[in-house]
This record gives C-alpha cells, structure tokens and sequence, in this order.
C-alpha cells in the first residue's frame, strides 16, 4: 500500500472513530448493555468513560486533518486501546456476568488498535 493510500485510510479511520468515540459509547452501551456497559443499573462509570472517549474522539477527529503532526496522539490511542482491551479482557474472563465484553468492547479496541497501528505513516514526509 502506497504512503498516500495509507494516508488516506488513517483519515477516513480517524474521523470514523472519532465518530464514534463521540456518539457511539453511549448509544452502544444503551442497545447492548452486556457488551458496552459494566455492571448493573446505573453508573457513574459509564457517564466517566463517555466523557473521556468523547474528549479524545474531538482529538482524532482533529487530527484527521494532518495524522502525522498527531501521531503521538494516533500511539496513545493505539497502546491505550491495547491495555484498556487487555485490562477489560482479564476482567471479563473473571467475571462470568461480564463475559459479553468479550464480543462486545474488548475486541473493538483491539480492532481500533490495530486498524490505526496499521494504517500509521511508516516515513516522515508523509
């Protein structure tokens, strides 16, 4: 894959992402509980963890517009994703009622990872 189509891809990545960072969580954590939200009932977890990936979903949106004058923004995602996935598949293995996590927000942020590892600029120029 050529500089440039990757380029173009990380960008499309970043704004879909940022996307749903933004408006899919807590659109998520409404249709499929079991797979987006930890425990039961109500929790101020969630409205904490929404507020957080919105912020960072404003921040990859932004940096959609020039990826690699943020790619140290792009690499928290990346590994930030990788150890929050990890922290939250540990967990879920654990917890038998929260084994929904491992089909739900456990792999999509390790595809998030990957997709955006991937699709990182591999020269400077880019």
């Amino acid at each position: 894959m050529s500089d440039a189509n990757r380029l173009l891809l990380l960008r499309i990545a970043l704004i879909v992402i940022g996307l749903t960072f933004i408006f899919g969580i807590y659109t998520l954590g409404i249709l499929w509980p079991s797979g987006w939200t930890w425990g039961q009932g109500h929790s101020h977890y969630l409205m904490m963890i929404i507020g957080v990936y919105a912020t960072l979903g404003v921040f990859l949106l932004i940096a959609s517009r020039n990826p690699y004058a943020h790619k140290g923004l792009i690499w928290f995602t990346v590994w930030s994703s990788v150890v929050h996935g990890g922290i939250m598949a540990v967990q879920s293995l654990s917890e038998t009622a929260e084994h929904g996590h491992l089909v739900g927000d456990v792999p999509a942020l390790f595809l998030i990872a990957i997709v955006l590892a991937v699709l990182m600029p591999r020269t400077a120029g880019a």
